[in-house]
């Protein structure tokens, strides 16, 4: 093999070992401990016809995150700058709302993480919150930032895949039941109407609401994987992503489904590692240490990541020292939640408010794809367009109508 195919063969090597990251960094910032208290408590509400909601989120992230990811990376630019070509300072806007956002979330992923050492080490809150914000902040001080992210969020992911799939296969939950409630509603025009669409807004904004969607997006555009050139392998690695989290959501699901249908109350100030214990005994409860630390761990790095790539090229003081704002963001969120400690609504609330600015971030996309000075020669499957637009409407719909839920999700 000659010196240029050995470059070559590098390049792809690396830009795949890249998208295989950025799905991964997208997949773990949703799988915080919001997460798993939006999966446990549905499925406690709504059993097997929870598969339904599933199914739709999923099938609405795909078309959000193909969007999303390929638009961005065509213009090469992050979302922020997009949406201030379309709109001069809606960037701005965005950009504060998303890292809000992340920051709501933030507060109660360092919750989880905290609650996850509680369970392995029954250490306390103040304690696991230190402990596993100083393990983050080491992330961010290694001197290749976009590998040590990228590895860190690969073997932590597998982790928590291979050990809810263990609980699954010992709780034995009733598989083809959940199958035939994802078709159910459909069947019946009252069914849907009746269903419960929070649950829907709420799932979609816990998986590429807010800032989460655009973490993989941002993470490929620092790699300088852009261009048309790179497309298909970047639409790959968007679905991968959704891949992932459907997979950890279906599989939370049916653990979760197997212990509720046990009819034990399950203890709701943590209800995770209530759940497992119920399903697999002792076993099951040091699983679920183990679940919420590595989901609380990773959408930290995730969150904290993100927040902060939408104010770098807005702020200049942002960009050159992003490190240490990424590092202040973190300790930030260690301190809000060691002052107010974590509600498990209010991981509920935030997946829901994420929601809500989702018709704002991807319209403002979708609007940008036809910008010139955006896309350049770039011409959008209209397809995705069209399915987007869609969405955008879709979503702002059901935040219409859930936003008395959200209501009383505060009160």
């Amino acid at each position: 093999m000659s010196e240029l195919e050995k470059t070559q063969e590098r390049s792809r090597s690396e830009t795949l070992s890249v998208l295989l990251g950025a799905a991964f960094l997208m997949a773990t910032s949703a799988i915080g401990p919001g997460f798993l208290t939006q999966t446990i408590s549905f499925t406690n509400e709504l059993k097997a016809a929870f598969a339904f909601a599933i199914l739709l989120s999923i099938l609405i992230d795909i078309v959000v995150q193909l969007n999303i990811w390929r638009i961005l990376a065509v213009s090469g630019m992050r979302a922020q700058d997009v949406a201030n070509k379309v709109l001069p300072g809606l960037g701005y806007f965005l950009a504060f709302a998303v890292a809000l956002g992340g920051l709501a979330f933030n507060v109660g992923n360092v919750g989880g993480a905290a609650l996850g050492f509680e369970v392995l080490f029954g250490s306390e809150q103040v304690v696991g919150a230190s402990v596993s914000a100083a393990i983050a902040i080491t992330i961010f001080l290694w001197k290749d930032l976009g590998k040590a992210m990228d590895k860190f969020t690969q073997i932590l992911g597998f982790l928590m895949l291979a050990l809810v799939f263990y609980v699954v296969f010992v709780t034995k939950p009733p598989v083809m039941d959940t199958v035939r409630e994802m078709v159910k509603p459909l069947t019946s025009m009252d069914l849907l109407k009746e269903y419960k669409w929070l649950v829907v807004l709420t799932l979609v904004g816990g998986t590429v609401g807010g800032y989460i969607t655009f973490s993989g997006a941002h993470r490929i555009i620092d790699a300088g994987i852009t261009g048309k050139e790179n497309l298909s392998q970047i639409s790959r690695g968007s679905i991968n992503g959704i891949a992932i989290t459907g997979v950890m959501r279906y599989l939370l699901f049916l653990a979760f489904l197997g212990v509720v249908l046990l009819g034990t109350e399950i203890d709701m100030s943590n209800p995770v590692a209530s759940a497992f214990k119920i399903g697999a005994g002792e076993m099951g409860f040091r699983i679920a240490g183990v679940v919420l630390w590595a989901a609380a761990i990773t959408s930290v790095v995730g969150a904290s990541y993100t927040s902060v790539s939408f104010l770098r090229t807005l702020f200049g003081v942002v960009d050159k020292y992003y490190r240490f704002w990424i590092i202040g963001f973190i300790i930030a969120s260690t301190s809000i939640l060691t002052l107010i400690g974590r509600p498990v609504k209010l991981l509920i609330v935030a997946g829901s408010l994420n929601g809500l600015i989702l018709p704002l971030s991807l319209g403002c996309v979708l609007l940008a794809a036809y910008k010139k000075e955006v896309v350049k020669d770039y011409v959008h499957p209209m397809w995705m367009t069209l399915l987007g637009w869609v969405i955008v409407v879709f979503t702002a719909w059901m935040g219409f109508n859930s936003f008395a839920g959200i209501v009383k999700l505060f009160q």
